[in-house]
């Protein structure tokens, strides 16, 4: 299914440009909430779907909380 990619890729994109913003690499990252580099990687890519848990510890290690945002939907 194309959209969940697409969030995915948009999930992913997010926490390599938040772990960037703080000078964090990669393996420390996965480090630190318990995960592969190799697997941080590919959820920075997109290309690893990712459960509440991981995105949780992600998030607390970035100093970030998990929240429910607006989209933005094209008007018609």
């Amino acid at each position: 299914m194309p959209d969940r990619d697409k969030e995915r890729e948009r999930i992913g994109n997010r926490i390599k440009e938040l772990r960037k913003e703080k000078d964090i690499d990669a393996k420390t990252l996965a480090k630190r909430i318990g995960i592969d580099a190799g697997n941080l990687s590919r959820i920075e890519q997109g290309k690893f779907s990712v459960g509440i848990d991981i995105l949780n510890k992600i998030a607390s290690a970035l100093n970030m909380r998990i929240d429910f945002v607006p989209q933005n939907k094209p008007e018609l």
